[in-house]
């Protein structure tokens, strides 16, 4: 059996889900954590904007990181929320089929999912989804009963409290301007903006939009290990009103997402999104008023009597995406020593959906990935 060397000191960059999860997982195994920031408040970027959706694990490939731990995480998370009454509803959803021709799509996602280890799809007529969703149009569905939603805010709470408990910590407005990891102590030096100079044993990239950049501003890391960075813009609408659905909403999916679902928060509002745009920087989440007439002829295919008056913009969010339009959607990147000869030190790239539903997953890879 070998020995785990536990280092003095562990830095995560990035305080948003991910980070958040990974500092705890680090503070609990024993690690002395500080958590580097760069906005005055956790999850502001891609965790605080997203449909937080617990994903059941049913799109991924077999085999890929996103269904391994997506599948892993979900149980994680429902198992976390409630032992820290953090608020969540399985509320489920339908995977729906609207023309014929789609119908053997949902026969193919039945089959991945299985493969994935998710054994509770329920397919669906026509009839019988319209007996759970009377104002469904479809030719038949798919339920997914493990699929829920949280308040992803409550969890970046409780993941900071138990970070903090064991003793961790979070400096906000710390952005980290580079990493050297050639020093042959194998400490890494951590300089932030103001010219501090931080020493660790461990370092996480876990730093969103910022992950790839700041690989690049790590002395020692050959450039070959990292990803081209890529923008996807996913807006969404509200709907003002009660909406006429308990479950969620998804139609087959579409090149570069899952097409302009249903969502519905904890108070039961309804929102529809994310759509995919292809954008240049990661601070473009301006939602058009004008694309809501494209939105509402999406939401019909599925709600056919669906007043578009009732659409008003949300909020946009951008994934922080490995792969350009067209390719297919590349896997989670968790990237240690073993593949960088780097030790200590694990960047996390494309942590996109299902990144939320993973975070307690992705962070035990990361505990584990420092040690190996």
């Amino acid at each position: 059996m070998n020995t785990l060397r536990k280092p003095q000191t562990a830095l995560v960059i990035g305080a948003g889900v991910i980070g958040l999860a990974t500092g705890r997982a680090l503070a609990l195994a024993g690690h002395e954590v500080i958590v580097l920031e760069t906005a005055r408040a956790a999850g502001t970027q891609t965790s605080s904007r997203s449909s937080e959706v617990i994903h059941a694990g049913i799109y991924y490939p077999p085999g890929s990181l996103k269904a391994a731990l997506c599948v892993q995480g979900k149980e994680m998370l429902y198992e976390y929320c409630a032992a820290r009454h953090i608020a969540c509803q399985r509320l489920g959803k339908l995977i729906v089929a609207t023309t014929p021709a789609q119908q053997a799509q949902l026969e193919a996602i039945a089959q991945r999912a299985y493969a994935n280890g998710v054994d509770d799809l329920q397919p669906l007529t026509q009839a019988q989804a319209q007996a759970l969703e009377p104002a469904l149009h479809c030719e038949s569905a798919l339920l997914s009963p493990s699929t829920g939603i949280i308040d992803s805010h409550a969890l970046m709470l409780a993941l900071r409290g138990d970070l903090e408990d064991a003793g961790g910590m979070i400096a906000f407005i710390s952005p980290v301007q580079s990493i050297d990891c050639t020093h042959p102590d194998g400490r890494k030096r951590l300089r932030t903006e103001d010219g501090t100079v931080i020493e660790a044993d461990i370092v996480v990239n876990a730093a969103g939009h910022g992950a790839i950049p700041l690989a690049q501003r790590t002395q020692g890391l050959a450039a070959q290990h990292i990803p081209k960075a890529w923008f996807v813009k996913g807006q969404y609408f509200t709907l003002s009103g009660p909406a006429p659905f308990s479950r969620l909403i998804y139609p087959v999916p579409q090149t570069g997402g899952l097409g302009i679902h249903l969502t519905l928060d904890l108070g039961g509002q309804a929102r529809f999104g994310p759509d995919v745009q292809w954008v240049e920087h990661a601070d473009d989440l301006h939602v058009d008023p004008a694309q809501r007439e494209r939105f509402a002829q999406a939401i019909r295919s599925y709600w056919p009597a669906l007043d578009a008056q009732r659409l008003q913009p949300g909020y946009a969010g951008i994934r922080p995406n490995i792969g350009g339009p067209g390719e297919a959607a590349p896997d989670f990147i968790i990237q240690g020593a073993s593949v960088h000869g780097i030790a200590g030190l694990v960047n996390l790239f494309g942590i996109e959906s299902p990144g939320l539903t993973s975070c307690l997953a992705i962070a035990q890879r990361c505990a584990q990935a420092v040690t190996d």
